[in-house]
């Protein structure tokens, strides 16, 4: 069912894409709309991961650079990858205060799965199994490949709701403008990144419930990612990262949003309340 409605959400996504792309231009604007989404996937496909891994200032996590933390860390990953039928995904980290995780990479022979500093004082093995597992269902799932197509969409729309209002302010373009259909350019550029960036989200919040799923089943107890969650919540809350250019884009790919906005914005939620995630957990334990 969760696959079924992340196709029906990305088609949705794909549709309006087409929309904007056809009151821009016509044909012709559908044809350009098309080619910048294409570059733009291709670009996030083959990129996204080095992105996001230099971003945030990741190190990859050997035995010789961090013994210790390797030491703890790899046999669960592995011991996760087994169970998942999964290629060993490469191991980061980032120094932070903020404890967190996500997973990245094009599909599940091309992944990495990066933690905070943080997160090892927070959690005990068995809460950090079941984080590690939800982050390896990310990438069984190529949910990472998944999210960032989506982005791209809705990157790409609201460029494309830019355009369009830069072209209602100076008359429209081509058909538009012989139409003179000014007002439905500028519909178009206000509401259209608004659904965006709504289908985009919901298929973030779709991809997560079915991470939770297959990262308590993974770890073997529910409970160990329910308790991981309550405390990640929390310490997220209380020490929130710094935002970059880069946070809205990325927010998806943590396990919590490690991201707090006091503006309107962050009543578009890239996860699920963690309350239901965490209920979620708890009946499957039942």
């Amino acid at each position: 069912m969760n696959y079924v409605k992340t196709f029906s959400l990305m088609v949705l996504l794909i549709v309006l894409f087409m929309i904007v792309g056809q009151a821009i231009g016509g044909n012709q604007g559908i044809l350009f709309a098309l080619i910048f989404a294409i570059g733009m996937n291709f670009f996030a496909y083959w990129f996204s991961d080095k992105i996001t891994l230099k971003a945030y200032h990741a190190t990859e996590l050997t035995q010789y650079n961090y013994p210790q933390i390797y030491a703890r860390v790899y046999p669960i990953v592995s011991n996760l990858a087994q169970r998942a039928n999964l290629t060993m995904p490469r191991l980061y980290i980032v120094q932070s205060s903020t404890p967190n995780a996500f997973a990245t990479g094009r599909g599940p022979k091309h992944s990495a799965v990066c933690i905070t500093s943080s997160i090892l004082n927070l959690l005990d093995d068995n809460e950090l199994s079941g984080v590690l597992g939800h982050e390896l269902t990310h990438v069984k799932n190529k949910d990472i490949l998944t999210g960032t197509i989506a982005a791209s969409f809705a990157g790409a729309i609201s460029y494309l709701a830019w355009m369009a209002q830069w072209g209602a302010i100076f008359g429209g373009f081509g058909n538009n403008r012989r139409n003179n259909n000014v007002f439905g350019l500028l519909f178009i550029a206000i509401i259209t990144p608004i659904i965006a960036t709504i289908i985009q989200l919901a298929i973030s919040r779709q991809r997560e419930y079915a991470a939770d799923k297959g990262g308590a089943n993974l770890s073997g107890n529910p409970l160990y990612l329910a308790n991981a969650l309550e405390k990640l919540e929390y310490a997220n809350r209380i020490t929130p990262m710094q935002q970059t250019h880069l946070s809205q884009a990325t927010a998806f790919m943590f396990i919590i949003n490690p991201f707090r906005s006091k503006t309107i914005q962050s009543l578009f939620s890239t996860h699920p309340p963690i309350e239901k995630r965490i209920e979620r957990l708890k009946t499957m334990s039942m």
